[in-house]
């Protein structure tokens, strides 16, 4: 898994609360068996109509959301079912930060174990950042945000300066490019040799 220290990247701003894991992936997308490719199915049955054409009022269709990597949204973030299936969407598509009022559970940590950051911030400040998108969208290059992990501050280049909270834990796992498989790597000397010990004790037949 790819580290995260800092990102800077275009926002793009989703009015909609309560966007549950079918509509970020649907269900008839989920028969592939690889973890990469599902971003040209995000959001799809927003994005396009039953004969796959895009619909040019959607967020993400609109020219000056084209190369987003930040993405704004509302409460609830990511409820539904469980499915792994969204976040590699979303990261797939080319999102490496979310912002919310808050997320799913699941979600939230699947977020993490997949290299991106989850941002809760409360529902003014969202609020402020969704008026900030909106102001800037026309600026050259677009509304701006850098998220940075290890002072924990998300930035524009308007003066806007906030904090964030993440659970140190989290916090390490993302900063050092850590999922489950590479948590586990860090104890490969430790497991070797429990491997090699018990081999040794094992009777023989």
């Amino acid at each position: 898994m790819t580290p995260f220290t800092t990102h800077t990247g275009l926002a793009v701003a989703m009015d909609r609360a309560n966007v549950d894991t079918d509509q970020i992936i649907p269900k008839q997308f989920l028969k592939r068996i690889e973890r990469t490719g599902f971003g040209q199915f995000l959001f799809w049955d927003w994005r396009a109509d039953e004969n796959g054409v895009e619909n040019p009022d959607f967020e993400l269709n609109k020219p000056e959301a084209k190369g987003a990597s930040v993405l704004l949204t509302r409460r609830n973030f990511g409820s539904g079912s469980s499915r792994e299936h969204a976040p590699w969407a979303l990261e797939d598509y080319g999102f490496r930060v979310i912002v919310a009022p808050s997320f799913a559970d699941i979600f939230y940590n699947n977020c993490f174990k997949n290299g991106m950051l989850p941002i809760v911030l409360s529902e003014e400040q969202v609020e402020d950042l969704f008026q900030r998108a909106a102001k800037h969208a026309n600026d050259a290059g677009g509304y701006q945000l850098t998220a940075d992990l290890t002072s924990q501050t998300l930035t524009d280049e308007h003066g806007l300066s906030l904090s964030f909270d993440v659970d140190p834990f989290r916090r390490h796992c993302l900063l050092n490019g850590l999922d489950d498989i590479g948590l586990t790597l860090e104890n490969e000397d430790k497991i070797t040799a429990f491997e090699a010990q018990h081999v040794h004790a094992a009777p023989s037949a």
